[in-house]
């Protein structure tokens, strides 16, 4: 068995993103064709051997909803090929605010994104700043959610130097599910 050759590839939704995190792992991204015929539906392809690498797909699930469809597109398509482990890295999880059925006949819809990306065929999800940590949860696969505070706090202490006072700064949240990255922020 040879070594596992680690390859990256960008989604539509943020390329430039995609070639900063290739850049700082020190390879270039993979070649891949992602086309829209004239009725709107998508169409993927690796234009490279993937059979027995670990591939690292970068896509965020913003809108517009095509995002998550070239997601689902793009996983299976790995799977196909033959990967060896199709790591998802999503910076923004799409409709991870509808983490729990909060009034009666809606979806819990951050399950239904999660159970697309896991049936299409992810090993892995990594993703940033959930909106709520339970959402973990809803995969059988490993999810790992990175706080960007990690990366933000330290550039925004730069920023902020010439405030005299913690009394002076406010952290906003959209509700009380992400009151513990509100937290985490405010510390």
């Amino acid at each position: 068995m040879g070594k596992y050759v680690k390859k990256i590839f960008a989604g539509s939704s943020n390329p430039a993103l995609a070639k900063k995190i290739a850049d700082r792992c020190g390879t270039s991204l993979g070649d891949i064709t992602i086309e829209k015929f004239s009725d709107g539906e998508l169409w993927v392809k690796y234009e490279e051997n993937l059979r027995g690498n670990d591939v690292f797909i970068i896509q965020s699930t913003n809108a517009p909803a095509d995002h998550i469809v070239e997601l689902a597109l793009l996983i299976d398509a790995a799977k196909r090929a033959s990967a060896q482990r199709i790591n998802v890295v999503m910076p923004y999880f799409g409709y991870s605010r509808q983490d729990r059925k909060d009034e009666p006949r809606v979806p819990i819809s951050a399950k239904v994104m999660m159970d697309i990306f896991i049936k299409a065929g992810a090993d892995r999800i990594v993703t940033m700043d959930l909106h709520s940590t339970q959402i973990q949860g809803f995969s059988s696969k490993p999810v790992d959610n990175i706080y960007g505070s990690l990366v933000l706090m330290p550039e925004l202490e730069l920023h902020f130097k010439k405030i005299s006072s913690t009394d002076d700064l406010t952290v906003l949240i959209p509700d009380m599910g992400s009151s513990k990255l509100g937290q985490s922020y405010a510390k």
